[in-house]
């Protein structure tokens, strides 16, 4: 049996079920230990057949993960892995899975960084599993960023990432409206939760993915006020703070900020949505 005629049955279940058929690949590719591309090198794919002496075994942990997977259990928490960028990213339960839509957010920064003499700093305001941070400080290696988490679950990935990555920043476990009293920053970014209590949410977000990472309050707004709050606090004259939102929510978001931030700037994430909003503190 061949990789094609392993895939293909589960290829058509997941397609038939409403799931992208990439996502066999996927989970094949990590219980091989492979990288889905090297799945059409047949070299690469005898040598980790090698684990499996028996095909069935193969077969029935596969089926294992496809069971998962239609379960609407994200892939990256099947696999442990979520990538941003150029970064490959430890993830599980417990923390919110980083989505590429608002990479953008980081060119900003990094084309910001650029225009300093000396180092900045940079704080991220809800960190979860450190793709912000991250993307930053592995970007702008001169810049000097710490990652503010208040969940423990999310820490622990955070803190994991940091180190399987190598790179240089601080963590603090606290709550946005507390940590750091007397600090001021260069740049500050924030993806606090946004999303409106009763809003419905597809399975595998809903049914796996942290809700304190997710909800908002009622309208949506209530926590990222308290970041907005933070952001102003923590800021320096003229700092630049960038957030992330939902893609109805820029004009509230920018009366939200008026007090504090002048140039308030609504921007489209990769798809051409409205999902991110820059400013400059006062």
């Amino acid at each position: 049996m061949n990789i094609r005629e392993i895939l293909k049955p589960s290829k058509v279940e997941l397609k038939e079920a409403g799931f992208e058929e990439v996502d066999a690949e996927h989970l094949l590719a990590h219980l091989l230990g492979i990288s889905r591309m090297d799945l059409h090198h047949p070299l690469r794919v005898d040598e980790a057949l090698l684990k499996f002496p028996e095909i069935e075994d193969l077969l029935v942990d596969y089926q294992e993960l496809i069971k998962r997977r239609l379960a609407h259990e994200p892939v990256q928490y099947i696999t442990g892995l979520a990538y941003f960028g150029e970064l490959t990213l430890h993830v599980g339960p417990g923390v919110l899975i980083p989505r590429p839509e608002t990479e953008l957010m980081i060119d900003r920064i990094v084309t910001h960084l650029a225009s300093f003499n000396g180092a900045a700093s940079v704080i991220d305001l809800g960190a979860g599993a450190g793709s912000l941070a991250l993307a930053i400080a592995t970007q702008s290696p001169h810049a000097h960023v710490i990652a503010v988490e208040i969940d423990s679950d999310a820490a622990f990935w955070l803190k994991k990432n940091i180190e399987a990555i190598g790179a240089d920043v601080r963590v603090v476990v606290e709550d946005v409206e507390t940590a750091l009293p007397g600090v001021k920053a260069d740049v500050i970014i924030a993806n606090p939760p946004y999303v409106p209590s009763q809003e419905d949410l597809p399975a595998e977000v809903k049914d796996y993915e942290p809700h304190v990472a997710l909800f908002g309050g009622p309208d949506g707004m209530e926590i990222p006020r308290r970041f907005y709050a933070a952001a102003a606090r923590l800021l320096k004259s003229d700092g630049l703070f960038i957030t992330e939102h939902g893609e109805e929510q820029g004009p509230v978001v920018a009366e939200a900020l008026a007090e504090n931030f002048h140039e308030v700037k609504l921007h489209n994430d990769l798809t051409g949505r409205p999902r991110w909003t820059t400013a400059i503190r006062n």
